[in-house]
């Protein structure tokens, strides 16, 4: 079984990361999935998100949920019915959830050097601090980008705006955290962001500020 990584962000609030190595079959093998679950496994023409969508059922079942305690709301969030929150990623080999008392939000993403030139459609206030790094530019664009998808996942409501709405504030590699806002309908939220890199992959995770 392999699960990567676990952290323990705090009393309330754990990360699992598992590196997809199997066979959709064997990801398969004790698993039971909702008849809506099953449909969208079975529409997937891509095995790799085949296989990050089951494995991160074997992620649920590590903290004690099935398939059946997650559901969606009509932005496409998940929730849980015990009413613990929950955040879901998977990108390419890896796929991680995070589950805790507070809102919560999680993105894995593969550092590409595609991202630089994207990298207008969510750079905004951002921009001067992103101009300052050379052979990181990459990896810095890729943090920022993980951070405003967590948020945008954290958040749950339509016509949030990379670019617009979401700002993260500068950071170094030295230390792996930082602040993000989110400024949507003349009301301002702050939150926390961390992000860690592993195997040319890139992590980062927010909660609400404090």
């Amino acid at each position: 079984m392999p699960l990567y990584k676990t952290i323990t962000v705090d009393e309330t609030t754990n990360i699992l990361i598992w590196k997809i190595e199997e066979s959709f079959e064997e990801l398969s093998e004790g698993i039971e999935l909702t008849d809506h679950c099953r449909q969208r496994v079975d529409n997937m023409k891509s095995d790799l998100h085949r296989r990050g969508f089951m494995s991160v059922r074997h992620l649920l079942a590590i903290f004690g949920y099935t398939d059946y305690d997650l559901f969606y709301d009509d932005f496409g969030k998940p929730h849980l019915k015990d009413g613990k929150q929950i955040s879901i990623t998977h990108s390419y080999e890896y796929a991680g959830i995070i589950v805790s008392d507070k809102l919560v939000g999680i993105d894995i993403e593969k550092q590409r050097d595609k991202i630089v030139r994207i990298a207008h459609k969510f750079v905004e206030s951002e921009q001067e601090f992103v101009n300052q790094f050379q052979e990181d530019k990459i990896r810095a664009l890729t943090v920022i980008w993980g951070a405003k998808e967590s948020l945008y996942k954290l958040y749950g409501t339509a016509g949030l705006s990379f670019e617009q709405h979401i700002h993260i504030t500068p950071f170094n590699f030295d230390m792996p955290f930082t602040t993000g806002s989110i400024h949507y309908q003349e009301k301002i939220s702050h939150y926390d962001i961390t992000f860690l890199e592993f195997e040319g992959f890139t992590c980062v995770y927010a909660l609400p500020y404090g």
